[in-house]
């Protein structure tokens, strides 16, 4: 009689599979949590890195306003430039314009740049030979310019196997800095200096997502 007339709640009957229930949802509630963390963190830092294979470098001096563009052709004929700066295993990581782009982000805000250079990334191996040629697209101060290229094998560690510096004076003019051929396991075979045009490439209208007629200016 005494439990009819008490105020506390009767006790409900135990259900072991609202429990397990209950517990699988908070299970998939974290695993979404977690991977919205990781899908925000990967978000925030850009694209995915991945391991690359070499580095082709391309310097002239500091605070330099002349406009040089480095051009790499691989075995397959694709070829990486600015206007095709991801093609292939290859990726164009910046675009140098001498003075007219030369600013980095700190702190969110534009500061001006004095280094002068251009990198391409390799993140694959394909066996043949590739080009690494640099043109001359904008020369602002009529003199000869000393331009460095550099080819840096990085697995399994870091060798330099190839550096070349020349003057380069005339504006829309292009030079061969170098050509290396691999093999299928990534190993370099030889290496020359014997002159090759990339841009003739540009002739064929249906490669490299655009033609010579496309060429003259920058965006």
């Amino acid at each position: 009689m005494m439990n009819d007339f008490s105020l506390r709640p009767r006790e409900t009957p135990f259900d072991p599979l609202s429990v397990v229930l209950f517990k699988a949802l908070q299970v998939v509630a974290f695993l979404f949590f977690i991977a919205f963390i990781a899908l925000s963190q990967q978000k925030d830092t850009g694209k995915v890195d991945t391991k690359a294979e070499f580095f082709i470098s391309m310097t002239w001096p500091d605070n330099h306003p002349d406009d040089f563009d480095l051009f790499v052709q691989d075995p397959e004929g694709n070829v990486v430039w600015y206007r095709r700066r991801d093609i292939g295993f290859m990726t164009l990581e910046r675009d140098n314009r001498g003075g007219a782009n030369s600013f980095v982000n700190v702190g969110g805000e534009k500061v001006q740049s004095a280094a002068r250079q251009e990198l391409v990334s390799i993140r694959g191996i394909i066996a043949g030979e590739y080009t690494v040629n640099v043109y001359h697209f904008s020369a602002r101060t009529g003199g000869p310019v000393p331009v460095t290229v550099t080819i840096e094998k990085l697995n399994p560690h870091v060798k330099i196997i190839a550096k070349e510096t020349f003057d380069m004076s005339s504006e829309r003019t292009e030079k061969t800095a170098a050509r290396f051929t691999l093999d299928e396991k990534g190993e370099v075979v030889s290496t020359s200096r014997v002159d090759r045009s990339i841009l003739q490439t540009f002739f064929d209208p249906t490669r490299n997502g655009a033609t010579m007629s496309k060429y003259g200016g920058k965006q």
